[in-house]
């Protein structure tokens, strides 16, 4: 489980593609979704983080979550978007392969994270959200945004 054995609260998620996998994040963290565009590369970083956008005067710090989370085959094309999330004040955005739509999960379909062995890392996963239709991995987005070294002050600044 993630750094806290609560579970997600029910409500409204955020679904989306990271290659034939379906995540999700509560939707009450989105600002809002683009299309992808070019980034203006910050020297130094790791390479999931892919740089910085001036977003109207604030500037985002932008992390690709497929090379975040070590899926294979990152690509960008006509359906790749950035996700902008609003967290403690502060803005990040995160590039995905495609949003799905929006999910609304009761207490009853949200699952703790099963344990997947020492050799999983599991800590950005929240929980597992099940609906008739497919499984999505609840991805706790605080924890994955810290955890990326992200904490710079002048890359998570926001307006």
């Amino acid at each position: 489980m993630s750094t806290s054995d609560a579970l997600p609260d029910p409500g409204e998620y955020l679904s989306f593609t990271l290659g034939d996998e379906h995540y999700a994040l509560d939707i009450l963290k989105v600002r809002e979704i683009r299309g992808y565009e070019g980034v203006t590369r910050v020297p130094d970083t790791p390479a999931h983080i892919l740089g910085v956008v001036n977003l109207r005067g604030a500037i985002v710090p932008v992390l690709d979550l497929r090379m975040k989370l070590g899926l294979k085959n990152v690509r960008y094309d006509a359906f790749t978007v950035m996700i902008v999330l609003s967290l403690d004040d502060r803005l990040a955005g995160i590039v995905v392969d495609a949003v799905s739509d929006v999910v609304r999960l009761e207490a009853e379909q949200i699952r703790p994270t099963p344990e997947l062995g020492s050799q999983v890392d599991t800590r950005f996963i929240s929980a597992i959200g099940t609906t008739e239709a497919r499984m999505v991995i609840l991805l706790d987005i605080p924890s994955l945004i810290d955890w990326a070294g992200v904490e710079d002050e002048a890359l998570m600044s926001a307006a």
